[in-house]
C-alpha cells in the first residue's frame, strides 16, 4: 500500500484518545481524532478512513449509534469498538450492528495493534 494507512480514534477521554493517537502514529498510521461521535462523523465525511476505533459511552451521539449510522451510509471501514462495558449484552449488540471488533478496557496496546493489522488485512481481500 503506497499510502498510508487513515486511522480514526473516536473518544470523549482524552487521555485514550492522545495515548492512542501517539502510539499509533509511532507505527506508522496517520491518525486523526474525534472527542465525539458528531466529531467524528464530521471527519467522516471529509475523508475516507481505512479504520475507525471508537469508545461506546459518549456524549451526543455515541458509539453504537455511530456505527449504525455509518452501516446505514455504506461505509466499509472496519469498525473496532474500544470500551469498559463489558458484558455480554453490550457485546452481542455491538457485532448485531456490524462491529468489526470488540476490545474492552484496559487493553494490551500489543492486541490492539494485532487487532488493527488484522481488521486491515481483512478488508483488504
Amino acid at each position: 500500500m503506497t499510502d498510508k494507512v487513515k486511522i480514526l480514534i473516536v473518544d470523549d477521554e482524552p487521555l485514550i484518545r492522545d495515548a492512542l493517537a501517539f502510539k499509533l502514529t509511532k507505527e506508522g498510521y496517520m491518525v486523526d481524532t474525534a472527542e465525539d461521535g458528531e466529531k467524528a462523523i464530521e471527519k467522516i465525511d471529509e475523508i475516507q478512513y481505512d479504520i475507525i476505533i471508537s469508545d461506546v459511552m459518549m456524549p451526543f451521539i455515541s458509539g453504537f449509534e455511530l456505527l449504525k449510522i455509518l452501516k446505514e451510509r455504506g461505509s466499509h471501514a472496519p469498525v473496532l469498538l474500544l470500551t469498559s462495558l463489558n458484558s455480554e449484552n453490550a457485546v452481542l449488540k455491538a457485532f448485531e450492528l456490524g462491529a468489526d471488533d470488540y476490545m474492552t478496557k484496559p487493553f494490551s496496546p500489543k492486541e490492539l495493534s494485532t487487532r488493527i493489522k488484522k481488521l486491515l488485512k481483512k478488508n483488504e481481500s
